[in-house]
């Protein structure tokens, strides 16, 4: 059972969602691409981790608050460029929930907590941490891999896996093998899995 300050900030980070502009199909129904995206990390998060803290819960629901706000292209489009992106907006992200949190009525060390694990610190040590790290690389592999596929080379996909793979723990491992994909993605699992 949740109580009153949970359901607030949930709330609030939920109606920030609502406002992406882009939208996509889901289950016969058109919804913000964020609330899509935040619902799918709250799912993976029940299969990882049900007994999780709220303050977790509420980490993973934010992490992407109002991401669609600094777009990719307004950062130059390389690899220095994409780093110094998804620092940024790791930073703005946490800051905002943050801020909901306390609007919320949270103590300001609780706010910090969901600030530290947006900013995905002490990645491999926090268990915390590595649970978020662990449900965005799921979605990301069950939401997004599809299309991204279809934009890059092998090569770069595959070191891209490799990277994925590497961030995850054990169980995030297990779970994402029972990702239901193409085949073509499949294969590209398994040649990123070989090293091959």
């Amino acid at each position: 059972m949740h109580d009153g300050k949970y359901l607030a900030a949930l709330r609030l980070i939920d109606e920030a969602h609502n406002l992406d502009p882009k939208k996509v199909e889901v289950n016969g129904r058109t919804i913000p691409y964020e609330l899509h995206y935040s619902e799918k990390m709250s799912k993976y998060l029940e299969k990882c981790n049900p007994d999780a803290s709220d303050i977790l819960r509420l980490a993973i629901r934010a992490q992407h608050l109002r991401r669609w706000e600094i777009p990719r292209d307004s950062y130059p489009m390389n690899k220095v460029g994409y780093h110094a992106w998804r620092t940024y907006l790791k930073k703005r992200q946490a800051e905002m929930a943050s801020q909901i949190c306390l609007d919320s009525g949270y103590s300001e060390d609780d706010a910090d907590r969901v600030a530290h694990l947006i900013r995905k610190e002490d990645l491999k040590k926090d268990e915390e941490t590595q649970t978020l790290e662990d449900v965005a690389c799921l979605v990301f592999l069950d939401d997004q891999f599809e299309e991204f596929e279809k934009l890059h080379d092998e090569d770069k996909i595959v070191k891209i896996l490799q990277k994925t793979w590497g961030k995850m723990s054990e169980k995030g491992h297990e779970l994402a093998l029972e990702i239901p994909m193409s085949e073509r993605c499949k294969d590209l699992v398994g040649k990123a899995l070989d090293g091959s």
